[in-house]
């Protein structure tokens, strides 16, 4: 029973590798339990807040895919450090074609 496997970068550069991400759950909540700064979730998941924000390496990005229209306008609250590969890790659902994946937390304001 294998799981899925991604590595944050935090703001100050640090790698943080996750192991042991569960299929199904998001990269959010993997995050959280392991650690990793900058991932603040203050909603719980819920898309109502930007402090899940990450930047995903544009080589993820096609598989990530585009955010939707709630995303989208949650992104917008952070848009003078948004980029073009930001997602909110609250709506990444983690599975096998996503092993491997590399994300940078956006810097906390």
């Amino acid at each position: 029973m294998g799981g899925v496997v991604a590595t944050l970068i935090q703001p100050d550069g640090t790698a943080v590798r996750i192991a042991d991400a569960q299929k199904g759950e998001s990269l959010m909540e993997a995050a959280r339990r392991a650690g990793v700064a900058g991932i603040l979730a203050e909603c719980g998941g819920a898309c109502s807040c930007a402090t899940c924000h990450v930047f995903i390496d544009k080589l993820w990005f096609s598989k990530v895919g585009d955010p939707d229209q709630v995303e989208e306008e949650m992104l917008d609250m952070v848009d003078y450090i948004r980029r073009p590969t930001s997602r909110l890790s609250c709506q990444i659902r983690l599975h096998e074609g996503l092993s491997g994946l590399v994300a940078e937390v956006a810097p906390e304001l």
